[in-house]
């Protein structure tokens, strides 16, 4: 029997949260790929984010009819967990109501898949909010940004700028996740991996 994960229902809130790293330095890391989708996700709402007290800045709006939440944890990427429980306790959303944009090494670049639960995969920012939440169940719309060159060390290789070619198509790829996450918001699940995960 296949069991299919949707978000709650149609009244209730959705706390979308981008990773990254806070400050201008970190701004065109590969890492920080979930900022910039919230950035296109939030010129859609027509809104601004503004600092929160839950440890995030946050902007709120409607998207696909939904009420949603959007958050970009104000701490480095390590200890994002702090800043997204905390955003979720003051808005009263649940971990079934939280999705998370991240950065993935182990996809091609521009690529995007969506899935509910899960491992960290080696990905710090989701090992400290599974931490903090207490629980894996929670939705991720993961961006491909490919494996480091050569030798190249991971953890430098996401603290770096796309690259030029790479640059070229990073508005159409960040425009494309952007809507994958509204596709999960307005048709669930299967609808958005169906729609997005053969690109």
């Amino acid at each position: 029997m296949t069991v299919t994960h949707d978000l709650p229902g149609a009244g209730e809130q959705v706390l979308l949260v981008g990773l990254g790293n806070p400050g201008p330095r970190y701004a065109g890391n590969r890492h920080n790929v979930g900022f910039l989708v919230l950035d296109e996700i939030a010129d859609r709402i027509g809104g601004r984010f503004k600092a929160h007290k839950g440890g995030a800045e946050v902007c709120e709006g409607r998207l696909a009819g939904r009420r949603v939440v959007l958050a970009k944890p104000r701490s480095f990427m390590n200890l994002s967990g702090g800043p997204v429980s905390g955003t979720a306790r003051f808005f009263k959303i649940g971990p079934e109501g939280i999705v998370v944009i991240h950065d993935e090494l182990d996809l091609p670049y521009g690529a995007i898949r969506l899935k509910f639960g899960g491992g960290a995969g080696g990905h710090n920012g989701l090992r400290s909010i599974t931490k903090s939440l207490g629980t894996q169940d929670y939705f991720r719309v993961r961006f491909g940004i490919d494996r480091p060159p050569g030798r190249m060390d991971p953890a430098d290789y996401v603290l770096k700028d796309f690259s030029t070619p790479e640059r070229r198509e990073l508005a159409l790829n960040i425009g494309l996740c952007a809507d994958a996450v509204e596709t999960l918001i307005d048709k669930g699940l299967t609808a958005a991996q169906n729609a997005f995960h053969g690109r």
